[in-house]
């Protein structure tokens, strides 16, 4: 039984439709470049190790957002039980082409049927992104809720104020979607008021390929 109901996005057709044309180049760039492949960056490794480590016991992990499956294979690799959705039909079908012994299945963050204390790790890894500024803190409740007592969520976004509307990525694509930024300190707020504790932050200065970002690790109490 769903926790409660979350607002579906105005636009996720128009999000999944955009995420379906990139998938195909959004693999092959990470296959060829390493974008997106954290053993490609070492501090972003570091947050996806110490999140393997501390839920590696704790049971089911849940990677939310997944695209090509990079970092749900790579906690496979690690010993995890895990699988990853993805709102993006065609990012899924990447995902089993590219990590055939991992399970994926086609979903929105906001269309989960999570079980209460059912998941020791959820991830919402350079994901979340795209949900409005309204309906993330619904998001995180519901992910609160399906974790087990001691489980943890870790989050990437991307840090700034406002709002940046995409119109074109990855080789010059369309798509349309909104990125909402967000202040690290108000996002360990939404974090808190779902129920968490935050546990550790990385804040990620801006480089060639991209704005400031931020990881958050937090844990459910218990």
């Amino acid at each position: 039984m769903r926790a409660h109901h979350i607002d579906r996005p105005a636009d996720l057709d128009t999000v999944r439709e955009s995420y379906d044309r990139v998938a195909d180049d959004y693999a092959h760039m990470v296959l060829t470049t390493g974008v997106g492949d954290v053993r490609a960056h070492p501090w972003l490794k570091a947050a996806i190790d110490a999140f393997a480590d501390t839920v590696g016991g704790l049971g089911p992990v849940l990677d939310v957002g997944c695209g090509p499956g990079t970092v749900t294979a790579y906690l496979a690799e690690r010993g995890l039980d895990v699988s990853g959705v993805d709102l993006s039909p065609r990012m899924i079908e990447n995902a089993r082409r590219l990590h055939p012994g991992c399970r994926f299945g086609v979903a929105s963050a906001t269309d989960l049927d999570l079980a209460e204390a059912s998941l020791g790790g959820v991830l919402g890894w350079w994901s979340l992104f795209n949900l409005p500024r309204d309906v993330l803190p619904q998001v995180l409740a519901l992910f609160a809720r399906a974790l087990k007592p001691g489980g943890h969520l870790v989050i990437a976004t991307h840090v700034g104020d406002g709002d940046v509307v995409r119109t074109e990525a990855y080789g010059g694509v369309p798509v349309r979607w909104t990125t909402h930024r967000w202040r690290p300190e108000r996002l360990v707020d939404l974090v808190e008021r779902a129920g968490l504790r935050p546990v550790a932050e990385l804040r990620l200065p801006a480089d060639e390929r991209s704005g400031p970002g931020v990881v958050l690790t937090a844990r459910r109490p218990g």
